[in-house]
């Protein structure tokens, strides 16, 4: 058996999320993205360069459910593939463009103080021993990144 693979995205949400429908009712999800673009000096240390912006998509169930859960400036990680599409303008001209269609998408435990709420478990699933409860604590912030003037 082989370790299947995909290309990986992470970088912020750079505007609001916004939840539409395609043509067949199915739910899309859409956000710009930036991922900050550094470079190595011969000292050791890294240079930021500026901050690289794309759209990234998700569709289905999983669009309802990052639009529920993600919010300008939020740092994330996603699994899918890059498309390259041509979007037609309203004056004739056409531009290849590219996006980022997730099939996966989720926040970056790196970045992100987080609650997880693992719910009820399936019936038949494996026996886990219990785990005790967690104090009573105020959940911290989701972090956010700054975000720059971003380009339209």
């Amino acid at each position: 058996m082989s370790v299947r693979v995909q290309q990986s995205l992470s970088g912020f949400v750079a505007s609001d999320p916004q939840l539409t429908a395609t043509s067949q009712g199915v739910p899309r999800f859409y956000a710009r993205v930036g991922q900050e673009q550094s470079r190595r000096l011969d000292d050791g240390s890294f240079e930021k360069t500026g901050v690289e912006f794309t759209d990234l998509v998700l569709f289905g169930p999983a669009a309802e459910r990052a639009y529920a859960q993600f919010r300008k400036g939020n740092a994330f990680l996603a699994e899918g593939q890059v498309r390259e599409y041509e979007h037609g303008s309203g004056d004739g001209t056409v531009q290849l463009r590219t996006q980022f269609v997730a099939k996966r998408l989720g926040h970056d435990a790196a970045r992100t103080s987080y609650t997880v709420d693992r719910g009820a478990r399936p019936t038949g699933s494996p026996r886990r021993p219990p785990q005790p409860e967690p104090a009573a604590e105020a959940q911290a912030p989701v972090t956010s990144w700054p975000v720059a003037a971003i380009p339209q």
